[in-house]
């Protein structure tokens, strides 16, 4: 059974950094691509970071960040803990947002349950 369990929300001020960690079962993180989306209050879940699966040669330079974020948030995978992070600094009370983290597999798309991370002073 697929499962993605999202943690690492939480409430930091303005110019902290979080890490948000996606936990996956049931498939090999690094055979597919994986996604990190966001969705603000009021406004549509968008997507801010994606990492392909291994087997696309050059994989760093495969890597895309949404514009707002470039700099200063950085995805990654451990495929030994079968894990995808979102190191996530220098926040602003705009990255507000429920984080999800996104699986494709195949025709198949999963979704993680999302993790709440609040910026404010």
């Amino acid at each position: 059974q697929v499962q993605l369990v999202e943690s690492g929300g939480g409430l930091v001020q303005p110019g902290g950094s979080l890490r948000l960690s996606c936990a996956a079962s049931g498939f090999i993180v690094s055979s597919y691509a994986m996604t990190w989306y966001r969705q603000a209050p009021g406004k549509e879940r968008r997507l801010v970071a994606s990492i392909p699966s291994v087997i696309m040669s050059d994989v760093g330079d495969h890597i895309h960040y949404t514009d707002s974020v470039k700099g200063r948030f950085t995805i990654s995978r451990d495929d030994a803990k079968n894990t995808v992070y979102l190191q996530m600094n220098n926040l602003t009370p705009e990255d507000t947002a429920v984080y999800y983290c996104n699986a494709m597999l195949g025709e198949y798309e999963y979704w993680g349950q999302g993790t709440q991370v609040t910026v404010s002073s």
